[in-house]
């Protein structure tokens, strides 16, 4: 089952946290498969925000665990059951995730595994990421092209499939295309 919660932030770094507090309050292995997902408009407030999802055994201990671990601020949707005023938003976090057909993936078998330079085949074989793509090609990297994992892979579910996309890098290498600590815009401008 997939469960979807919500409070609202507008970070993503704050969405994260939150998907590592709740799947610790489940008592959940930290391989987990948890998203982050951008919720538009209108369900629930007035900005875009982040809500995340978090794929759990079963229903059984979920509402208890959830309610012990956290605010009273968070909402949350399991199967049919909807608690809290962002539940809309939980909800179709919890539906992208369990159609595979939307979602920044935070937590995954496999992810610890990924640090430093691993080369594609490794990087398949080692995790539940179902492929690699490269920005800008006609086609994906071969087995032995090296991935820069600069200790941050986030995938992304794309066709059904845990996806990770790549831009290329320094010397023939590629790394994946979000990186761990991105420059704020116009950060350089003032």
């Amino acid at each position: 089952m997939i469960l979807g919660f919500d409070t609202g932030t507008r970070i993503v770094a704050e969405a994260e946290h939150l998907l590592h507090t709740v799947a610790r309050a489940l008592g959940l292995p930290g391989d987990a498969v948890g998203c982050t997902h951008l919720i538009p408009g209108g369900h629930g407030v007035d900005e875009p925000h982040v809500a995340c999802s978090l794929a759990v055994p079963g229903p059984a201990g979920v509402s208890d665990g959830v309610s012990a671990g956290m605010s009273a601020g968070m909402s949350w949707a399991l199967g049919a059951s909807r608690t809290g005023p962002l539940a809309a938003g939980a909800a179709l976090a919890a539906a992208a995730h369990d159609g595979r057909r939307d979602g920044r993936v935070v937590t995954y078998p496999g992810r610890d595994l990924l640090t430093g330079v691993v080369s594609v085949a490794e990087l398949l074989a080692g995790s539940a990421i179902d492929r690699v793509l490269l920005l800008a090609s006609p086609g994906p990297p071969a087995g032995d092209t090296l991935v820069l994992t600069n200790d941050h892979v986030r995938p992304v579910w794309r066709d059904g499939l845990m996806t990770l996309l790549t831009m290329p890098a320094a010397g023939g290498r590629i790394a994946p295309a979000e990186v761990p600590n991105p420059t704020p815009c116009c950060a350089d401008h003032s």
